[in-house]
């Protein structure tokens, strides 16, 4: 009997194996970016004070807005990544595709291994700006982010090619939204998001590496999915405007004040945090945007 992915393929299918070094080069980077995150945000004053500047502008968001992003960073817990990972790994049985489960479920558990021991053991926030109270401690990187962004991963590797569209139009605004509710929730720094979202995309492409090598993808030649490009524009188009939105609400107060106008300033402080609001939703968009370009048209 012929397979889902093989009706899918129909007679004009072409399967060839596919070269593994893409997502080397996508896991060094995105590394690499984690890095650079940190050190920028982390160990300079401008980084710790303007995230300072972002956290107090979030005290103007009005309740109902707050109160939406708390519950949906509540609905994240240890029982619903448990279901999470179940169903992920129920998909690759289903599919009799142990490879893509444990990638799958590999990239969501190392996820949290790799997040919540960098933030808790290994990065530290030095005190290079006053601050007081929650904000002294390292919150670098997001939990909650990079649950909602190896999730995301995880469903674009495990499912057929045909279902990858409908995995796009229902995480991926879930994910990308995740990432801002934290700054909004003041759960976290936009650095923690944007360290989170390179953090899930490395490991997703070290994923999708051991897939390649094994021999687990193959080309796609079917006909183009006119529903994923669309979806796919959006999502770029969204993270241009994200960048060029987020440049101007904090590049205008920067040149206007100068950094320790815009940091005394506290009128300045609601365009900071929407700003990184900005940068966030770009950030996440992004990460997504390069992995999936990475699997594009390819099968399992």
């Amino acid at each position: 009997m012929a397979s889902e992915e093989e009706c899918d393929r129909g007679p004009e299918q072409v399967v060839a194996p596919v070269r593994s070094r893409r997502w080397a080069v996508i896991a060094v980077a995105a590394f690499g970016v984690a890095v650079l995150v940190y050190v920028l945000a982390v160990w300079t004053v401008t980084g710790q004070a303007l995230e300072n500047a972002a956290l107090r502008g979030a005290d103007q968001v009005d309740l109902a807005q707050a109160g939406e992003a708390w519950r949906a960073l509540d609905e994240i817990t240890v029982y619903s990544l448990a279901a999470a990972v179940v169903l992920i790994a129920l998909v690759g049985a289903l599919r009799r595709r142990w490879d893509l489960a444990v990638a799958a479920v590999g990239v969501v558990v190392l996820g949290q291994v790799v997040v919540q021991g960098l933030k808790r053991f290994v990065l530290v926030r030095p005190p290079l700006v006053e601050v007081t109270g929650d904000y002294t401690h390292n919150s670098l990187p997001s939990g909650h982010t990079a649950i909602a962004m190896t999730v995301l991963f995880a469903a674009v590797i495990v499912a057929p090619h045909r279902w990858r569209g409908v995995v796009m139009l229902f995480l991926l605004p879930w994910a990308v939204g995740i990432g801002q509710y934290t700054l909004t929730a003041k759960w976290h720094r936009l650095s923690d998001t944007l360290a989170a979202d390179a953090i899930a995309l490395a490991l997703a492409a070290l994923a999708s590496w051991w897939l390649a090598r094994r021999g687990a993808l193959h080309r796609y030649e079917g006909r183009r999915r006119v529903g994923r490009v669309v979806i796919g524009a959006f999502a770029v188009v969204s993270a241009v405007v994200g960048l060029v939105l987020g440049g101007v609400l904090w590049g205008v107060p920067l040149a206007r004040a100068g950094l320790a106008g815009v940091v005394r300033d506290h009128d300045y402080e609601w365009d900071v945090y929407l700003g990184a609001g900005s940068f966030a939703l770009a950030g996440s968009l992004v990460a997504a945007l390069v992995f999936l370009a990475s699997w594009r048209r390819l099968a399992t």
